[in-house]
Order: structure tokens, then sequence, then C-alpha cells
């Protein structure tokens, strides 16, 4: 499921995955995997793809919502 919003991430903001890996420092072949659900990027991985897109990552339940910018993460 990632595979595929990150993959319409980048769609939308008009980007190849070559393009988008010269942005991200990701390597080319490691976004196709990503968007082709072969592998599954981290949190950290995620949030740098969505920047680049222009795109915020948002978690939200019932009236909670949980963005990078209101929750403070801690390495596991």
């Amino acid at each position: 499921m990632i595979g595929k919003i990150l993959k319409t991430m980048r769609k939308i903001k008009g980007l190849t995955q070559n393009e988008l890996a010269i942005l991200t420092g990701i390597p080319q072949n490691t976004i196709s995997q990503y968007e082709n659900s072969k592998f599954e990027p981290n949190y950290k991985t995620v949030e740098t793809i969505s920047k680049c897109c222009g795109f915020e990552v948002k978690f939200i339940s019932n009236d909670i919502v949980l963005t990078s910018d209101n929750i403070n993460r801690k390495e596991l």
C-alpha cells in the first residue's frame, strides 16, 4: 500500500524515479522497489520522499491528527 502512495505522490509532483533519487539521495532502484512493494521503507524515508514531493505525512484517527510537527519520535 505505501508503495502505491509513494508512486502517486511522485507522479503528482511530476518527477521520474531518477529525479526523485537525485533529490532524496535514495538510489533509483530502491525507489522502484518501494513503489513495487518489494521492500517497505522506514518512517524517515517515507517522510523524506513525502517532503520532496510536497506532501506531509499524517496519521488520522477519529479526532486525533498526528504529524511529524506535533509528535516527538524516538528511534527504536
